[in-house]
């Protein structure tokens, strides 16, 4: 088989309609717009969301709840995770990247599930209470770092120009 042999399934590809081709084509004249309104002008688009008048879909549906612009998230690994590190290792969020244990970005938390069998040190930037207590039961220590400077609100949109009508 060689590529100028390669042909698509029969009925996979249909020739486009061409309108507005005068009368005889059978779609002349109107184009299949139809005769008057907003949508057989030229230049119409319609806005996404838009139903004809009808009150939209995103406007009928309840509203629920509250999204926090500065929520604080963490990437997680579970203190039973931390068994395939060597023993004695200084553990790190770089190092949990490095071995797949915790995405890439934002600030890691250390949580209490499992059973911790050799001893670390973890210094990531929070513990739950009971992975605090299984690390140090381990023989290892559990060391928090500071948290990142806060972020700032996202700076104001540049000023558009206003059209002329």
């Amino acid at each position: 088989m060689n590529l100028h042999g390669l042909k698509p399934a029969a009925g996979a590809r249909r020739t486009r309609k061409r309108v507005g081709r005068g009368p005889g084509s059978g779609m002349g004249k109107t184009a299949a717009r139809g005769e008057k309104g907003q949508r057989s002008r030229s230049g119409y688009s319609m806005r996404p969301g838009f139903e004809g008048g009808q009150m939209p879909l995103v406007r009928r549906l309840p509203k629920r709840g509250f999204t926090p612009p500065f929520r604080e998230s963490f990437r997680t690994v579970n203190v039973g995770q931390l068994n395939g590190l060597e023993p004695g290792a200084v553990v790190t969020p770089e190092s949990l990247e490095q071995a797949g244990l915790v995405g890439r970005g934002g600030r890691v938390k250390v949580l209490g599930d499992g059973e911790l069998k050799v001893a670390l040190t973890v210094r990531v930037h929070a513990f739950s209470a009971t992975a605090r207590e299984r690390i140090q039961a381990a023989g290892g220590t559990a060391e928090t770092l500071p948290a990142p400077a806060p972020r700032v609100g996202k700076p104001a949109p540049a000023a558009r120009p206003k059209r002329r009508t």
